[in-house]
C-alpha cells in the first residue's frame, strides 16, 4: 500500500512562485518527493527514466499545454496510465473537457484550498492503491462482461483501467450508441458505462433504447459525464439509467456506485 510520503510527484509548472506554492501545501499533506520541472518535454524526459507515481501540471506551460502533456502520456507506449492531476486558473470549458477526457483524476483551481488538494490525493492514493471489488460482491467478477460506450478513445482507455484495478477481465468498447445497440443485442453485459455528449444518439437516448428494446432490461447503466450536474435524477430515472458519476470522478465515490450496482442488480 502506498502512502503519500512514499510517492515520487512530477510537477510541471513554470512559475516558480506557484511551483513553491504547490510544493509547499504538498508537503504540509506529507509528500516529501516532488521534482519540478519548467515544461512538458522535460518532465516526459524524466518521467521515463524516474517513473513518477504521479504527473501535477499547470496548464500553460512554455513548450505545450496541459492537455496536449497529458495526451502525450496516454498516446505514449510506457506512461500512458501515469495519474495526472491538472492545477490551473484556466476555466474555458473546451480545454477543461479536453482534461476530463483524458482521464485526469482531479482538476485544481488556482488557488486551490486545502480541502480541494487533500481530496484529489486522496484520489491518486486510493487509484493507485485500489483493490479487487471481488470480495465486496455477490458474483465472479471474472466472469462479468462490461460494456463501455464513450466517442473519446482517451476516456475509454481510462475507464477500462480503473474498472481492471476493480477486478473486471472482459470488456467492449465503442464510440457511439448505434454500435453500442448492436453489440447489446450480441452479447450479455452485466455492468454498462456510457458517456453523455456522443455523435448518433447520447447517453440519455442510448439507455432509453437499451430499456425500450427489452434486451438486458435488468443491466444496470452507469453514466460518467463531465455534465452530471446538468442532468437531474428525473432524467436519470426515466431514461432507466442506475447511477451517474462527474468527469472527473473521485475513485472511493465509483468503487462504491459499482459495488452498490453489482450487489443490487
Amino acid at each position: 500500500m502506498l502512502a503519500l510520503e512514499q510517492l515520487l510527484i512530477s510537477l510541471a509548472e513554470p512559475s516558480p512562485v506557484q511551483a513553491q506554492i504547490i510544493t509547499k501545501a504538498l508537503e504540509t499533506l506529507g509528500a516529501t518527493q516532488i521534482e519540478i520541472h519548467l515544461g512538458g518535454e522535460e518532465l516526459i524526459q524524466q518521467a521515463r527514466e524516474r517513473r513518477p507515481n504521479l504527473v501535477i501540471s499547470a496548464y500553460h506551460l512554455p513548450d505545450m499545454t496541459g492537455s496536449q502533456l497529458v495526451q502525450t502520456l496516454r498516446d505514449s507506449d510506457d506512461l500512458y496510465d501515469m495519474p495526472f492531476i491538472l492545477v490551473s486558473s484556466e476555466t474555458n470549458p473546451d480545454r477543461l473537457e479536453a482534461i476530463r477526457q483524458a482521464g485526469s483524476l482531479a482538476i485544481l483551481p488556482k488557488p486551490f484550498s486545502e480541502q480541494e488538494l487533500q481530496t484529489a490525493m486522496q484520489s491518486v492514493i486510493t487509484f493507485l492503491n485500489c483493490d479487487s471489488l471481488g470480495a465486496e460482491v455477490d458474483a465472479d467478477m471474472a466472469l462479468m462482461n462490461v460494456l463501455i460506450v464513450d466517442d473519446s478513445s482517451t476516456s475509454r482507455h481510462h475507464i477500462r483501467q480503473v474498472l481492471e484495478k476493480l477486478g473486471f477481465e472482459h470488456f467492449c468498447e465503442t464510440s457511439g450508441g448505434e454500435r453500442a445497440l448492436q453489440l447489446i443485442e450480441q452479447e450479455a453485459f452485466q455492468l454498462i458505462i456510457t458517456d453523455y455528449h456522443m455523435p448518433e444518439m447520447n447517453g440519455l437516448e442510448l439507455a432509453r433504447h437499451i430499456r425500450g428494446s427489452g434486451l438486458q432490461e435488468r443491466t444496470p447503466i452507469l453514466m460518467i459525464t463531465s455534465d452530471s450536474e446538468h442532468i437531474g435524477p428525473a432524467e436519470l430515472e426515466d431514461a432507466g439509467i442506475a447511477a451517474s458519476c462527474n468527469k472527473p470522478f473521485e475513485m472511493e465515490k465509483l468503487r462504491q456506485l459499482i459495488r452498490q450496482l453489482l450487489n443490487e442488480y
